[in-house]
Parts: structure tokens; sequence; C-alpha cells
């Protein structure tokens, strides 16, 4: 690991550097660790924004979506004048002048199981901050098949729900979590509407994970997932186990995986 840091990352992580639990070394595993977000929006762009400030070394921006007004509620890295623009571009542009230390890379693809093989490889962790049910199952398989953690995060309405997956450690996926998530679909922010404000404090909630993850801070070793209630200011966890009856655990291929899967 290179401990070496400029007098610009010195000054710039300093806060960071400061902190017993991080120090020296945990800043530098964060200048080496990638992650690759899919989805930039109500909780990608808070997720993005502090990532890029953290120091995180290479991000990934996996979105096709384009900027619309009605995103500028809550999607914080657009302006008016991106109107019509790809998000995954647009946050590239914003990031870089946020911290132009960190490499950022716009992959302004629709998640697939064929576009998240070629990608998820590509990053030592994933975060998924995506609107549906599909999207999600697609992104949880990829990181089932390819051995990442997967920092996953969800808001509607004024609800937000939170858990780190680690199926490579043993751990359970997102269909462990909704084993009938493939038969279901859940309204999205444009159908039930959105707290702008809770986005942020989910989105900045995921990025918290990842720096735990990269870090290696203590409590890593089980899946925790945290419901969060805006109205009543409350927050309540449970212990999520690997569900056994989960299929995609136990198949050595599934479609879209060009490789044994563990």
């Amino acid at each position: 690991m290179d401990m070496n840091f400029s007098d610009h990352e010195l000054e710039r992580y300093s806060r960071h550097i400061l902190l017993p639990q991080v120090g020296a070394i945990g800043q530098a595993r964060l200048r080496e660790a990638s992650v690759l977000v899919v989805g930039a929006g109500g909780l990608g762009a808070p997720l993005l924004q502090q990532l890029a400030a953290s120091g995180i070394g290479r991000i990934g921006i996996m979105d096709d979506d384009r900027v619309d007004l009605s995103n500028l509620q809550r999607q914080v890295l657009y302006g008016t004048d991106d109107s019509g623009a790809f998000k995954a571009e647009v946050a590239t542009k914003r990031l870089k002048a946020l911290n132009p230390l960190v490499t950022v890379s716009p992959h302004p693809l629709r998640a697939t199981g064929t576009t998240l093989d070629a990608l998820v490889p590509q990053y030592d962790l994933v975060c998924d901050g995506t609107d549906n049910v599909a999207t999600r199952l697609a992104v949880s398989d990829a990181c089932v098949r390819h051995g990442r953690s997967l920092v996953s995060g969800a808001v509607q309405g004024f609800s937000g729900q939170l858990a780190v997956f680690r199926p490579q450690k043993g751990g359970p996926c997102y269909r462990c979590l909704f084993p009938e998530a493939a038969q279901t679909e859940a309204p999205n922010c444009g159908m039930s509407g959105v707290l702008g404000a809770a986005t942020g404090v989910m989105g900045s909630l995921m990025a918290v994970e990842v720096m735990r993850e990269v870090i290696g801070l203590e409590g890593t070793d089980q899946t925790r997932v945290s419901l969060w209630d805006a109205l009543s200011g409350t927050m309540e966890s449970f212990v999520l186990k690997r569900d056994p009856a989960c299929q995609i655990h136990h198949d050595e291929r599934v479609p879209g995986c060009h490789s044994p899967c563990s």
C-alpha cells in the first residue's frame, strides 16, 4: 500500500487522517479503492459527491438516463441547464471539479445482466441506488456471480432502507431479503412521490457504508438491514441471514455468467 501523500492530499483529507479509526492507512485504502455506482439519481447524486470528496480512488457511474426537470427536487448534482444531458456524463464533470485527485468513469449504459457482467469485475465494490426491482435483482445477481459486496439503498415516500450484502463472505443477497421480488414491482417515486431530503440522507448513509467496507471498520461481518422513517425520525435494524432456499447461491452458472460462479 502506498502511504505517501502529497501536501495537497494531506491538506484535503486532513480531517479524515485525524480520526484514529481512519488515519493515514484508512485514507490510503480509500485512495486505492474502486466503486461502481449504479444509478445516479436521488440516492446516487449525494452518494457520488461523498465518495469523490472522501478520496475514493476510482469511481464508475452507470446510468443511461438523462437529466429531467422533475429530478432536480432531489438529484443535487444537476442544474436546470443540464436538462436533457446524460446523468453519467454531467455527474462525471461535477465530481472531477469537486476532487481532481479521483478518477471518474461514466458508463451511460442500462444495467442488464450483460452490461453488469462487463463492469462489476472491474470494481472492488458496487452501490445500487436504482428505483426498480428488476434492476436491483440484476445488480445483486451480478455481485453474487462476481463476488463483490453490494451497498444497497432505497427510498420511498418518507421511508429509507439500507443494507450491505457480502455474498462472497457467505452472506445473503437482495433476493434473500425479498424472495418474492421478481413477482412484484414497488412503485417508484414518479408514481408515489418522495421527500427530496430523504434521498440525501440515505445516499450519505450509503457513502458511510462504503467507507466502512473499504477501511475495514468494526461491525462489517454481518448483514444488517436498517429502516429509517423520516416522519418519526427513527431508525430500526435487524440482522439478515442467507436464505438456504435462495437459488442464486446454489447455481454454478446463471444467465449472463461466463465463468463458474462462487
